[in-house]
């Protein structure tokens, strides 16, 4: 007892260590607690089946021998990208960039799935925080342990209030049992940065660590090459002893993203071009362009010092600069035991800070208006934070054949939302927090409280051939805001209460093993989502008056999945085969006077939410792996879908014709073939990806057609030099034939007949990177 209390007690020193000398340098406010947090410890999957064999439900796995095609540093859910039916879509190479940073799946978007991190819960992964964090802040790409993705149904203990459409379960990977360390250093495109340093202790008498940190600058790669920095530190310890493990682990993320500007149809028409992006550091092009906009308007006569030029035609084709800021510690303790060879027990607890800043340079919302010091542009900033605290409990027991495994969670996340202005003289540096508003439209704090318990039970029939899998869960989540009082704000939002909760939603699952490798199976789930907070623009982030009007009738989106298919693992090939059928009902909908650019700035662009209707989703999905010898591999896969709203919508009474369309931002086909050939020292390989046609308007008058882009890596090995222990050189090339084309898709609307809408982000160019990784 003495020794296990020992062990918990360095892991829980070594939690609050790194983060103390971190805060050093990057001072937090008074409250900003440290903390002992979860997981259930890194899982290796390389010795797993790729396409989920075994499984009664479609799963599919990446480890880290699939990530060399990509730059050293890539975002893992940009790994995700070659799996059928995904869709993961970024304008930068490293799939970082958050604003641009979309994921779809089978017809659901980013905050329709769920992701962890060692069983810890990330959130719904918006782009505004609520609930999380983002899987590249919460972990170093180099720490990579695998990952794996369940593309509808999700397993019970999944710690997710966003999961209807699928999970992505992330792994770190555990420290090493020898002494020693690793250097990476990568240059690239665009002055393209990245540093990485990882100490690991060996083991110690089952006690082993690692400390490991990155720092990353890159330059926009389109005027003006505003910069984005990261630094981030990550520490795991493992304390293994007969009968269990203790593991820790602490993230310590501050990250500083320039964005892009968002681009339109008609803007590429009028010759804007794919490069286009900010005024700066051309301050009086932007004072000149934001003199147009509507208040400076009178009698339907510009103002005189209004003036477009280059193509553009409206204030809301550039602005003068745009950047994301994001700082965030997450920390958890896990524990693993095994009191009998019939017994498991794990229990997990964490806790996640953040602060965050969005800055947009407003062009029409004046600063010091009315005086000789006015401009036509402040700075808008919407301010997050997040401070979360939860627990996991589960346990296993193997008793008469039957696999029992039941378990709960626990969140209670505190967390706000504020939007100001900063009232600015000429262009300053905007690459820190602000602080001291000049305006504030509103500010809104919540209590999310997340209650969720599962049970299942597996178990075997005909010779272990048929495999049974039964279960619920029981999901309760509770979400309050309050307009803070006592701060004067000019829009203020709503007081209230959204509940989220279901006793049971089953899930069921059968398996068949054919024999010769090759089985079938078959998978059913209901599954419902929390509403989303403040930050992601949730349904209490309106006035009072239009959440009075709504809130009785709301109801939680909801989905329902049923997928089968057949798997065949061979010496040679592994192959799959599945289909699904869902519908998701309940969606949810904001409708918003406003363009999208000006949502949020003034009292009258409020939006209000609505129940408009289900979606259903018919799809297949095939994927083909070939291995004819040891030093080749070539994977293939293919998905076609089908998702279209079953019902239409009124909007200011009129009826949105959206009956039978197909869902934005949803590929119809997705084709996805990586070539990987190793022999001796090097390692060469090739993916390309077609993309289908997707829509970013829900009556499909407008959408994009398909495209096909690559990416190649090549490495050699040089082994041990001179002491060292492995020295690796790798060049790496995104978008191989500089394909352009619309990355990401955003700011969805009714219709846009004119090809006006500020809808999508363009791809980065064709970029280069090279990397040396030693060991010692």
């Amino acid at each position: 007892m003495k020794k296990h209390v020992l062990a918990a007690a360095v892991a829980a020193a070594l939690v609050v260590l790194l983060p103390s000398a971190f805060a050093a340098e990057n001072p937090q406010p008074a409250d900003g607690a440290a903390a002992s947090a979860s997981a259930d410890g890194a899982k290796n999957l390389e010795s797993i089946s790729v396409i989920g064999q075994g499984e009664t439900r479609q799963v599919q796995r990446v480890t880290v021998q699939d990530t060399k095609v990509l730059p050293a540093g890539t975002s893992i859910q940009k790994v995700l990208n070659r799996i059928p039916g995904v869709n993961v879509q970024s304008n930068d190479a490293f799939g970082a960039n958050e604003e641009s940073q979309t994921i779809s799946l089978r017809g659901f978007n980013t905050v329709r799935l769920g992701y962890t991190l060692d069983g810890l819960p990330l959130g719904d992964n918006a782009y505004g925080n609520y609930n999380g964090l983002n899987i590249s802040r919460a972990m170093l790409a180099e720490n990579f342990g695998g990952v794996e993705l369940a593309s509808g149904i999700g397993s019970l203990g999944t710690a997710s209030t966003s999961n209807l459409g699928g999970t992505a379960q992330y792994y770190t990977d555990d420290p090493s049992i020898t002494f020693g360390g690793r250097v990476s250093q990568t240059f690239g495109s665009d002055q393209n940065r990245r540093t990485y340093l990882r100490l690991d202790s060996g083991d110690y008498h089952g006690f082993s660590m690692y400390v490991s940190g990155i720092r990353a600058t890159a330059d926009m790669w389109a005027p003006p090459a505003s910069p984005t920095t990261t630094k981030q530190f990550n520490t795991k310890a493992v304390y293994q002893f007969d009968g269990g493990k203790i593991t820790a682990y602490a993230d310590n993320s501050r990250t500083s993203q320039a964005d892009y500007a968002y681009l339109s149809k008609s803007g590429m028409a009028r010759g804007l071009g794919w490069d286009w992006n900010l005024y700066a550091p051309d301050w009086q092009r932007a004072v000149s362009a934001a003199y147009c906009a509507p208040i400076y308007t009178k009698g339907g006569q510009r103002d005189a010092r209004c003036a477009f030029s280059g193509g553009v035609d409206n204030i809301d084709d550039a602005y003068y600069q745009s950047r994301a800021l994001r700082r965030d510690d997450l920390y958890y303790l896990a524990g693993d035991f095994f009191p009998s060879d019939t017994v498991t027990l794990h229990a997990q607890v964490y806790h996640h800070e953040n602060g965050g800043q969005g800055h947009w340079w407003a062009p029409g919302q004046p600063s010091y208006p009315g005086t000789a010091q006015e401009v036509p542009i402040s700075i808008r900033s919407t301010n997050y934070t997040i401070n979360r605290n939860g627990a996991i409990a589960s346990a296993t027991w193997d008793i008469g054949g039957h696999h029992v495994e039941g378990g709960v969670w626990y969140e209670n996340n505190h967390h706000s939302v504020q939007r100001n202005f900063y009232w600015i003289t000429g262009p300053v540096n905007d690459d820190n927090y602000l602080s001291d508003p000049n305006r504030r439209l509103f500010y809104q704090k919540y209590t999310i409280i997340t209650r969720q318990a599962y049970l299942q039970d597996s178990f075997k029939l005909l010779d272990d051939r048929l495999s049974i899998d039964v279960g619920v869960k029981s999901p309760h989540v509770s979400m309050s805001a309050q307009e803070v009082p006592g701060v004067a704000v000019e829009a203020p939002v709503a007081n209230g209460r959204l509940n989220a909760s279901k006793a049971l939603l089953p899930e069921a699952g059968i398996g068949y093993q054919l024999g010769a490798g090759q089985e079938v199976f078959l998978s059913y789930a209901k599954n419902i989502a929390a509403f989303q907070g403040g930050g992601a623009s949730g349904p209490l982030l309106v006035t009072q008056s239009a959440f009075n009007a709504t809130q009785g009738n709301l109801k939680p989106e909801q989905s329902r999945t049923i997928e089968g298919g057949y798997r065949v693992v061979q010496r040679e090939f592994e192959a799959s085969v599945a289909a699904y059928d869902v519908k998701f009902d309940n969606r949810l909908l904001s409708l918003n006077p406003c363009p999208s650019i000006q949502q949020g700035t003034t009292p009258l662009c409020t939006t209000r939410f609505y129940n408009v209707g289900s979606v259903s989703s018919h799809g297949a999905e095939f994927t083909f792996i070939w291995k004819p010898f040891a030093h080749f591999e070539w994977y293939n896969s293919a998905s076609f879908n089908r998702s279209t709203y079953d019902d239409n919508y009124q909007q200011n009474g009129v009826t949105v014709p959206t009956r039978g369309k197909v869902t934005v931002d949803t590929p119809n086909k997705l084709f996805a073939s990586e070539i990987s050939w190793v022999y001796g020292p090097w390692n060469v390989g090739l993916r390309g990806k077609y993309t289908g046609t997707r829509y970013y308007t829900y009556t499909n008058d407008q959408g994009f057609g398909g495209y096909t882009s690559f990416d190649f890596g090549a490495g050699y090995d040089f082994g041990k030099v001179y002491g060292l222990t492995d020295v690796k050189l790798s060049l790496n090339v995104t978008n191989l034939t500089d394909k352009r084309y619309a990355s990401n898709l955003t700011a969805f609307t009714n219709a846009d007949p004119a090809g006006r809408a500020l809808a999508f982000h363009a791809s980065a160019p064709r970029q280069g990177f090279l990397t040396l990784d030693v060991k010692f």
